[in-house]
C-alpha cells in the first residue's frame, strides 16, 4: 500500500507538506514543491484514508438528506441538485428515503446523527416528528428544505408557495374562467396551507368566493390526484378549471378528465405547481409554477457549508420565487415537448 512517506519521499520534500498539500492547509506551500507533491500523488496513485482524516479535521466530508419519497420526481429532482452541489464542494451526500412514514423518517435522522454527518438536510414528510427534539439537542448543522417547522438553530429552504399559488390561479382566470377548484396537498403543512391561502387569495381579489366545495386535500401522488380528480369531475357542477398543488397530482388528473370525456384545456383547464421534467412531455403539456430546483439546492448546501466553517452562523430562511411555465392545458399555445423544457429554461 502506498503511503505518506512514499509519496514524500518520491517528492523530495516532508510528510508534513505532502499532509498541508492534501488537506490544503494550515500552512502555505511553494507552487513548485505542491506540483512535484501533486505529480507524486498521481504516479504513485496514493489515495488518502478518508477515515484518518475524518479523525483528524473532525470532519466526515458527508452531508444528510432526508426526503419524504424518493420516487416522487419533484423530491429526486431537488436532491440531485444537491448532490451536484455537494459535490463540487466535496462532499458526498447520503441520502434517507422516509416513504412518507414518520418513524422511518426519525430513523434515518438518527442514522445520519450517528454517522456525525457534517450537516443534515430534512424536506419532513409530514411536519413536526419525534426527532425534533432528538436533533435539537445536537450541534449538528441542520436545515429544512420545502417546509416550515420549529426546529431550533435550523435554517429554511423554501419557495415563495402562496405567490406561486397566486399567479397560477391568476393566470386561469386571465383566461376568462370563472369556477376554478383546488386540488391540494396533505392539509396542515405549510406547501399546502401557503398554496391553498394563495389559491383562495387570487379568487378573493377577482371578486370570486372560494368554493369550499371544490377543495380537495390529497397526497401529493399521481394515484391521489388521480382519485381527487375523478370526484370533483364527476360532480355536475364540475369545476371549469382547476389549481392543483403538484405536477404529480395533475397527472393523474389528466387521466381522470380523459377517462370522463373531458378534453384539456376546452372543458377543463389545468394549472400545477413544480415545474418536474416530465410536466413538459404530456398531451398537452402541463402549465406549471416551476420551483428553481437549482437554486434550492444550492442555497440549502452552501448555507451548510457556511455554518460548518462558522458554528456561530445565525439560522436563516431563504425563499425563492416561482415562474409561471405556460403550456396547453391551461388554454396557452402548447409547444413541442422538448422545446417547451427549453423555453422554461432547464
Amino acid at each position: 500500500m502506498v503511503t505518506r512517506r512514499d509519496v514524500a519521499r518520491l517528492a523530495g520534500t516532508s510528510e508534513a507538506m505532502v499532509s498541508y498539500v492534501l488537506n490544503d492547509g494550515p500552512r502555505g506551500v511553494a507552487p513548485a514543491t505542491r506540483e512535484r507533491i501533486l505529480a507524486a500523488v498521481k504516479e504513485l496513485g496514493y489515495r488518502p484514508n478518508a477515515v484518518a482524516r475524518s479523525l483528524k479535521t473532525s470532519r466526515t466530508m458527508t452531508l444528510g438528506l432526508v426526503v419524504p419519497d424518493n420516487s416522487n420526481p419533484f423530491f429526486a429532482e431537488l436532491a440531485r441538485a444537491i448532490e451536484d452541489v455537494a459535490f463540487e464542494a466535496g462532499y458526498t451526500l447520503l441520502l434517507g428515503n422516509a416513504m412518507e412514514r414518520d418513524e422511518r423518517e426519525a430513523a434515518y435522522i438518527r442514522i445520519f446523527i450517528d454517522r456525525q454527518v457534517d450537516g443534515l438536510i430534512v424536506a419532513p414528510a409530514h411536519g413536526i416528528g419525534s426527532w425534533v427534539t432528538e436533533l435539537a439537542g445536537t450541534a449538528v448543522p441542520r436545515l429544512v428544505l420545502d417546509r416550515e417547522l420549529e426546529l431550533p438553530g435550523a435554517a429554511h429552504v423554501l419557495v415563495d408557495n402562496a405567490g406561486g399559488a397566486y399567479a397560477a390561479t391568476e393566470h386561469l382566470l386571465g383566461h376568462g374562467l370563472s369556477r376554478i377548484g383546488c386540488i391540494a396537498g396533505v392539509p396542515g403543512i405549510h406547501p399546502t396551507v401557503d398554496r391553498v391561502a394563495g389559491w383562495r387569495r387570487a379568487l378573493a381579489d377577482a371578486g370570486q368566493r372560494p368554493a369550499d366545495e371544490l377543495l380537495v386535500h390529497t397526497a401529493f401522488g399521481r394515484a391521489e390526484g388521480y382519485r381527487a380528480g375523478r370526484a370533483l369531475l364527476a360532480r355536475p357542477d364540475r369545476p371549469e378549471a382547476l389549481f392543483v398543488a403538484s405536477d404529480e397530482q395533475a397527472l393523474g388528473v389528466l387521466r381522470a378528465a380523459a377517462e370522463l370525456g373531458l378534453r384539456v384545456p376546452r372543458d377543463l383547464a389545468l394549472c400545477a405547481f413544480d415545474g418536474i421534467e416530465g410536466s413538459a412531455y404530456t398531451v398537452p403539456a402541463l402549465t406549471t409554477m416551476r420551483q428553481p430546483f437549482e437554486q434550492l439546492g444550492r442555497a440549502a448546501v452552501e448555507w451548510l457549508l457556511a455554518k460548518i466553517a462558522d458554528p456561530g452562523l445565525a439560522p436563516s430562511r431563504i425563499s425563492h420565487a416561482t415562474t409561471l411555465v405556460a403550456r396547453g392545458s391551461c388554454g396557452c399555445p402548447d409547444p413541442l415537448g422538448g422545446d417547451s423544457a427549453i423555453s422554461a429554461g432547464r
